[in-house]
């Protein structure tokens, strides 16, 4: 009997080391493959601000173009719909007889609605929704923990997983199907259709890079092998300005356009071929971090979503209005904070060092409901990956990982990593024109 697949995808833009990409090829005569502009996405939250804005929608646009062209390449048409999914797939499932559809493992509250929501409008039994944790470095099969176990702080939790968990192979899909199921695809939307005007980047941004596979391979392909920057990632990944202080993989990873497999492999490659040193080991030591808010966000569920964070604690918080304008516009009383404010503004980026300084100062100077400052960065960072912006938020706020409840010493940082303020100088100083 011949079985027709559908892929479903989501946060796993690419078409390289991609599970669901990799079993739907595999196990099916047929192929469809189908992502969704959810209307959901792109309005506001509970806090007035778009759940994803402009930058974010930019590089989710050019990240499906680049899919729709590399599943081509194995004749494998993707539909694309700025709409509802319990919308649609009730009646192309039925249309086209789908047997099973693949998607990427989510567990957090409103992605697991959306497939619910999306099986019950279905309402056929016959068919197979097909999941895979997909999105993690060390696969959730592979750790030395139950999900409840998870340790609390993150040190224990690496050094288990480096002594006892291994990396799994990358998969690749190699089979090419006859032919197209459709000569006429759905366009995909434009910035207008999703009810944004275009945008030329800032020519100041550290993140002047667009969206899709291609281009996330290029750069590992730049960073590691033709700048050699990677020998140098530790000692530099503390930059503020320009694009290369740090691999800017993040991005790719948070789209599922790049594989954190795909990094690790490159990363033996290059310790094999080059050099093995620190900075080689601290991207490593980076992905781990990044799988560790993951599992973080399984074992506790919406407490990463709570204003008592995952401690349960309780701190006072504010919502004054007028202090999270001045936050957000960086008009605050700390220029260090206030450039990076800017930055985000007016690029949706903002770098590592910088996101830890703002993060601080909003909720342990300002003592303002960090819920607002996540929510914020939800809706502009090019790289939000959900996981990673609520536990560090959480961790920064006093009510996540973090034992030592810190608070930055602002002036401090500024000096140590804007001795000069170029960076400052970058953003603060008027444009001409």
């Amino acid at each position: 009997m011949e079985k027709t697949g559908l892929i479903w995808f989501r946060n796993d833009l690419r078409v390289t080391d991609n599970n669901s990409v990799s079993k739907a090829i595999k196990e099916n005569d047929k192929i469809i493959a189908i992502y969704f502009f959810e209307p959901r996405l792109f309005k506001k939250d509970r806090f007035g601000f778009r759940k994803t804005e402009k930058y974010r929608a930019k590089f989710l646009i050019e990240s499906i173009s680049v899919l729709r062209e590399n599943l081509k390449r194995h004749n494998v048409t993707l539909l694309v719909y700025h709409n509802k999914p319990e919308t649609i797939l009730p009646k192309l499932t039925s249309d086209h007889k789908i047997n099973n559809i693949y998607l990427q493992e989510e567990w957090t509250d409103e992605e697991v609605q959306v497939v619910e929501t999306a099986k019950k409008a279905i309402d056929d039994d016959t068919i197979s929704f097909i999941h895979t944790y997909d999105q993690f470095l060390f696969h959730p099969e592979d750790i030395p923990f139950n999900f409840n176990q998870i340790p609390q702080v993150f040190t224990n939790f690496r050094k288990q997983c480096e002594k006892l968990s291994a990396v799994r192979s990358e998969v690749n899909a190699k089979k090419m199907f006859s032919e197209n199921f459709f000569t006429n695809p759905t366009p995909v939307p434009t910035l207008s259709d999703l009810g944004f005007e275009d945008f030329e980047t800032d020519s100041r941004s550290a993140f002047p890079f667009e969206g899709g596979e291609d281009q996330a391979l290029r750069r590992v392909d730049d960073y590691f092998w033709n700048t050699k920057r990677l020998s140098y990632y530790k000692k530099t990944r503390n930059g503020l300005v320009g694009e290369n202080y740090s691999s800017k993989f993040s991005a790719w990873l948070a789209n599922g356009c790049l594989s954190p497999r795909t990094i690790f492999r490159q990363i033996t490659s290059y310790e094999k071929e080059i050099e093995k040193n620190q900075s080689t080991y601290w991207l490593f030591f980076e992905l781990i971090w990044r799988d560790f808010f993951k599992y973080v966000s399984l074992k506790h569920g919406n407490n990463l979503f709570k204003l008592k964070g995952i401690l349960k604690k309780d701190y006072s918080w504010s919502l004054d209005d007028e202090k999270i304008k001045d936050w957000i516009m960086g008009e605050t009383d700390e220029p260090f904070v206030n450039a990076n404010m800017i930055e985000l503004r007016n690029t949706g980026w903002m770098s590592n060092r910088g996101r830890q300084n703002v993060a601080s100062y909003f909720a342990k100077k300002l003592k303002l409901d960090w819920r607002i400052g996540a929510a914020y960065f939800e809706s502009l960072l090019i790289d939000y990956d959900l996981h990673s912006n609520y536990g560090n938020w959480q961790y920064l706020a006093g009510v996540g990982n973090d034992p030592r409840d810190r608070k930055f010493n602002i002036k401090t940082q500024a000096e140590r990593y804007d001795p000069t303020q170029k960076f400052q100088n970058l953003w603060l100083q008027p444009t001409l024109f």
